[in-house]
């Protein structure tokens, strides 16, 4: 990795530090997601359609497969690439890390919201996907105890990431500013 790209890849695993912070202080309040940087909102817009997608996608298995198929597949998505990417290049660990965290994030707010309904759905008539899950098994009252795990699951996957980065960083650092070996014949 040369120089440029060094400091680039710094600039971006530090901009994944504020953007964990943010998840991880001010996301969960309802106000304040809508007051995120451009990129969790682009994030968040691209998870809604993943999200719809599953919907689609896990409905063939009946309509509790087919509503809890929008968070899975909101999960499945950027775990799988994870994996993908991951076959290329590991430095890519960091943000599809950090993308499934921030999916895992995204969903523990619609598990809470749950019994309160807060959350502004794609319309007036859609159906609240974990208020009628957490209804049909009696999981109601857990709501927030199964939020809270997929949140601490979540900021667990961003950290990881942005862990994973920084190790890049500080190999990389040590890499660029040791002494060169000279090999002698």
């Amino acid at each position: 990795m040369n120089k440029v790209l060094f400091t680039v890849y710094i600039i971006l695993i530090l901009c994944l530090c504020s953007f964990t912070f943010f998840l991880a202080t001010g996301y969960r309040e309802h106000q304040t997601r809508y007051q995120a940087s451009f990129v969790i909102w682009v994030i968040d817009t691209i998870d809604l359609f993943i999200h719809e997608t599953g919907h689609l996608v896990f409905s063939i298995f009946g309509k509790f497969v087919g509503i809890l198929g929008g968070s899975l597949f909101q999960v499945i998505i950027p775990s799988a690439a994870v994996a993908v990417f991951a076959r290329s290049t590991l430095r890519s660990l960091p943000f599809t890390l950090y993308w499934t965290g921030q999916s895992m994030v995204n969903v523990s707010i619609y598990i809470g919201d749950a019994p309160f309904q807060r959350l502004h759905l794609i319309s007036r008539t859609a159906i609240h996907d974990w208020r009628w899950l957490l209804g049909y098994t009696g999981l109601m009252e857990y709501s927030g105890d199964i939020a809270g795990i997929v949140n601490v699951l979540g900021l667990l996957a961003c950290c990881t990431g942005v862990g994973v980065g920084m190790y890049f960083i500080i190999h990389d650092f040590i890499q660029f500013f040791s002494p060169k070996q000279s090999r002698s014949i």
